[in-house]
């Protein structure tokens, strides 16, 4: 009589390793990085698992190099990423600049950690959240996402890719070192996530232009060395990527992209609501926060307070329709976050004063509790 082998349901994983299964699962063709705490187990698990597959793994010289030749990469229709913590992030903003200036997608995992500078290295932080959005100079849009358990990191890393490439941007995923070095059960059979798809151009090679604002707010973009030749460069250029400083070609360009991101808000930005259905006091937390912050819901509704959560898990943009409509609802908003208070200052522009705000912070690397939270709960 033969024995019946039953299958493992679940599975134990890091969070960065889902990170890093996740986007080989999306299409990831081409990884550069530089090791990094809390952010290594992305680079040790990519390079086992990307050769395996025929994809290329490259340990670079320094964060500079790495995110040079994710964009590089990527300019030859490579599905590209690279992953990092707040000094290597620091390191990285130029290239992000240049990056949104050519409309080139990629992703950069930057897994917190307490800071500034060397900081706290095996402590989380939640410190690069103003710097996800305002880091490099000038002024460009940017999609930032952030997971708050090991399974999400694993979805938020295909969702990546997509609006990378579905919007020609980089796009960065902000997880944090407690998310990031966390093990739980997952399902052994892991959700499915969509691939990329490469746009074709669907016109001759001399028709071609990769920044044409009368093809929509996202014109296709195709590979270097397909037979399409165009330009890239940082400068302010013309439809062809070549330099220009005519203002009739430097507007419809620089309009074109905001408006590739601020008219998909929709599709885009993705938050989660936790008991918000009859709540008069809202907390607003995100990442590793946010459990803390889901505990305390669980815990003020034991003592009979009405407390919801909304977690964004798009931080940028950031969800201006959803916190507006919070503000009609609750008394109070409580913004919970591992620094001194950077998200909070989004949230106190939006709501002008419709409640009250207050916050919850510190930036030491020690994990916000749900009794801190809790205490400033009260109407």
């Amino acid at each position: 009589m033969s024995k019946t082998i039953i299958q493992p349901q679940f599975q134990l994983l890091q969070g960065n390793q889902a990170l890093a299964l996740g986007m080989i699962e999306a299409g990831l063709t081409f990884f550069a990085g530089y090791p990094i705490t809390p952010a290594n187990s992305v680079a040790e698990t990519l390079a086992r698992e990307m050769p395996k597959a025929g994809r290329v793994f490259i340990q670079m010289e320094d964060e500079i190099a790495s995110i040079a030749a994710v964009i590089g990469a990527s300019l030859t229709g490579a599905c590209a990423a690279t992953a990092t913590s707040g000094p290597g992030f620091s390191l990285m903003q130029e290239n992000i600049g240049f990056a949104a200036a050519i409309e080139v997608p990629c992703v950069i995992v930057d897994v917190q950690r307490a800071g500034p500078s060397t900081g706290f290295p095996s402590r989380p932080g939640q410190g690069d959240i103003m710097q996800a959005r305002w880091g490099t100079h000038g002024d460009h849009p940017i999609i930032a996402l952030t997971p708050s358990s090991v399974l999400e990191s694993y979805t938020i890393a295909g969702r990546a890719f997509d609006l990378a490439w579905r919007y020609r941007t980089p796009v960065i995923i902000l997880s944090d070192g407690c998310i990031g070095e966390a093990y739980e059960n997952v399902p052994t059979q892991l959700p499915p996530v969509k691939p990329v798809e490469n746009l074709p151009a669907g016109m001759p090679p001399e028709w071609y232009h990769p920044y044409d604002n009368q093809l929509g707010d996202v014109p296709p973009m195709i590979g270097f060395g397909s037979g399409y030749r165009w330009h890239a460069t940082g400068l302010f250029h013309d439809i062809n990527g070549f330099p220009t400083q005519r203002l009739d070609e430097i507007r419809p360009w620089l309009s074109r992209l905001f408006n590739k991101i601020d008219r998909h808000h929709d599709d885009i930005v993705q938050v989660e609501e936790f008991e918000m259905h009859d709540a008069d006091v809202a907390i607003i937390a995100y990442g590793v926060t946010a459990r803390s912050a889901k505990s305390t819901v669980r815990l003020g509704r034991k003592r009979g307070l009405k407390v919801g959560l909304l977690r964004p898990i798009t931080i940028w943009p950031f969800p201006k329709e959803q916190v507006q409509q919070l503000s009609y609802q609750v008394k109070k908003i409580v913004v919970a976050e591992m620094n001194n208070g950077q998200y909070v200052l989004e949230v106190e522009r939006v709501v002008g004063g419709g409640c009250q705000v207050v916050k919850v912070a510190h930036a030491d690397g020690e994990l916000i509790s749900p009794e801190e939270i809790l205490s400033h709960l009260e109407v």
